[in-house]
């Protein structure tokens, strides 16, 4: 039996946050830019991500952190009480796949949305994008 060719993401966005890439039928992936960001900068990011999200059908994220600074605690706030349940409720999202960043202290802020998230929402961090990956692409949903 042949192997099916392999999809090619495709860039569904850009800004200072980051690139936003479409995985066809597998999940969305944030390749984070490094540097610290405003809140209206990173909305901006996350409303597009929602976005591709519902008009993909796709359910699944992944989030590649890089280089990127620790986020301040309005944005963690922002993305766990707001952004989260959002994306529960419009896109049926549930799972996000982490490929942590490199500054020990970005680690902490992305623990405290990871603590705060709503239930239901399943994170799970990796230090490298290959298993990352491949756990989104394992889940049934």
């Amino acid at each position: 039996m042949p192997l099916l060719p392999a999809t090619t993401e495709l860039l569904a966005f850009e800004n200072q946050a980051g690139r936003l890439y479409y995985q066809p039928a597998s999940y969305v992936r944030l390749a984070w830019a490094p540097g610290r960001l405003p809140l209206p900068v990173i909305q901006e990011f996350y409303e597009q991500v929602l976005s591709l999200l519902r008009r993909t059908n796709v359910r699944r994220i992944l989030s590649e952190h890089g280089q990127r600074e620790p986020l301040s605690q309005a944005t963690q706030q922002w993305i766990s009480a707001d952004w989260i349940p959002r994306a529960m409720q419009q896109a049926r999202t549930q799972h996000c796949a982490i490929v942590e960043g490199a500054n020990p202290v970005h680690r902490l802020s992305t623990q405290s949305v990871v603590s705060s998230a709503p239930d239901g929402f399943l994170f799970r961090r990796f230090d490298t994008f290959a298993p990352a990956a491949a756990w989104l692409c394992e889940l049934t949903v």
